[in-house]
């Protein structure tokens, strides 16, 4: 394919004529299952000429190739009649058991919580049609629907709650280049949304790859938890197409189980996430926690949690908004248990913007060593690029951006202790001076060179000198024309 964007755009049309489909999330929802038995089906293509005795989980009349591939197949009250009765109830209905295939459990997990919006059949197969356009074993047509992937998750944002599981790429791009995942490392997103976080982890590791058991290793490294079914749906997608067979990827809530109930087996080298922020939790969730840190804000819970499942040496690094750096009560004692428990090393001050159109809230990048204490924080305050007031839909922020940030890190980035100085952007700050404080981490720049706008009296006074002029010249521009006419 050429031109992806106009594929993705000329589907999202044909839905919007279709009667069943109401709004930007449905849309996404209803291309997102149709989408995946599509790769799906692709890739069964490299597993059938890998092992010639593989066998699909998924019923022979079901696969996509046997039902939707044939551009002359079966359309119409046809087509939906098979989709509504036989495809969607067979497939959450699949038989699996202990010894089944995975893929089988992955497929059935994914396919209990997806609906068929379209009422169309004859709508229905002009999108499957569309869809066939792309191959995707096709490495290069694979990484440009990436891109496009990515655009749709955009176009989400402006679709309510629904674009609360898109962080921009750049802003995961740099924190797993900072946290730098070593090969062996398991890698965990709680909040995983579409796994944007854990494939950026799964490039680097990639890179590391020397043997076949090495990209084994790294299939079992790779795991998440979602609680939503349609960015549950995407993150396994989006796995699948970085070549995951199985993705790990669990479909609940992680603040859902009691946090005195995970065990060291549970805990992992390596924390990388956006958890939501600005909401809260369904009642009874905080008593999961200790009653001295309970709080129904996810954003918060999600931290203690975080804390928690690291092992000792693990590393995390997340997003956190403003309120949670000057936010009291029982914020104030989280974050005392993160400096007892973690070395806070650094705190990365993202430009206003960053997330928009979703939230226009400032946000922070937290990372954090468990196993020793906080002696100092370091802080880095961004800057937007010249010519740059402002994030948007269509301008986001950009990974070469976080090079300065990059630079002044230095290499010592898994300890946090790497020779840093601070410049106009960076400073440092002693635990103590935090803790005498009340734990507030919101602090103000203190290397900003405020500019000198001069005396306001004398401004006040030159102001009113100009308004003067102006009123003259004015009265002398109404004469002059006065004469002229007359």
């Amino acid at each position: 394919m050429s031109n992806l964007t106009t594929l993705v755009k000329s589907i999202q049309d044909i839905m919007r004529q279709d009667a069943g489909v109401d709004g930007d999330a449905q849309r996404i929802s209803q291309l997102a299952w149709m989408i995946f038995l599509k790769i799906f089906d692709d890739k069964e293509k490299e597993y059938e000429l890998a092992d010639d005795n593989y066998e699909s989980p998924i019923p022979n009349k079901l696969r996509w190739r046997n039902w939707a591939s044939d551009e002359e197949g079966i359309t119409g009250d046809e087509l939906l009649e098979f989709i509504n009765n036989k495809l969607f109830k067979s497939l959450k209905d699949l038989k699996v058991t202990p010894d089944s295939d995975p893929k089988g459990f992955m497929i059935k997990a994914l396919f209990e919580d997806s609906y068929n919006y379209m009422k169309s059949g004859t709508l229905i197969r002009q999108v499957v049609n569309k869809i066939n356009q792309v191959d995707f074993n096709n490495l290069k047509e694979r990484h440009i629907f990436n891109e496009i992937y990515e655009q749709i998750l955009k176009d989400l944002q402006s679709a309510g709650n629904a674009g609360e599981y898109y962080t921009p790429r750049a802003v995961t791009q740099f924190m797993a280049d900072m946290i730098n995942p070593k090969l062996g490392e398991v890698v965990f997103d709680p909040a995983c949304g579409t796994g944007g976080f854990l494939t950026s982890a799964l490039e680097i590791m990639r890179k590391q790859m020397k043997t076949p058991e090495d990209w084994q290793t790294i299939q079992n490294s790779i795991k998440g938890v979602e609680k939503k079914p349609l960015p549950h749906l995407l993150g396994v997608t989006n796995l699948i197409l970085h070549d995951i067979e199985v993705p790990v990827i669990t479909h609940g809530n992680s603040l859902a189980r009691p946090l005195r109930d995970y065990t060291d087996a549970d805990r992992v080298d390596i924390i990388l996430t956006n958890p939501p922020f600005g909401g809260t939790e369904e009642p009874g969730i905080e008593n999961n926690f200790p009653a001295n840190y309970r709080t129904r804000e996810t954003a918060d819970l999600f931290l203690m949690l975080i804390i928690q499942l690291l092992k000792e040496k693990g590393r995390a690094a997340l997003v956190l908004p403003d309120g949670f750096l000057f936010g009291e009560g029982a914020k104030t004692r989280i974050k005392e248990r993160l400096f007892e428990k973690c070395n806070l090393h650094t705190i990365v001050r993202l430009p206003n913007g960053v997330f928009n159109p979703y939230t226009g809230i400032r946000t922070n990048l937290l990372f954090f060593t468990k196993g020793e204490p906080t002696e100092e924080v370091w802080y880095y305050e961004m800057q937007y690029p010249p010519g740059v007031k402002n994030y948007n839909k269509t301008k986001p922020i950009h990974i070469s951006e976080f090079d300065v940030v990059k630079k002044w890190w230095g290499k010592d980035n898994k300890a946090g202790r790497s020779k840093r100085e601070e410049n106009q952007f960076a400073w440092k700050v002693s635990a103590k001076d935090i803790i005498a404080n009340n734990y507030n981490l919101d602090i103000k720049n203190p290397n900003t060179v405020e500019e000198n706008h001069g005396n306001p009296e004398e401004i006040l006074q030159k102001y009113n000198a100009v308004e003067i002029k102006i009123a003259q010249l004015r009265e002398q521009l109404k004469y002059e024309l006065t004469k002229v006419l007359s």
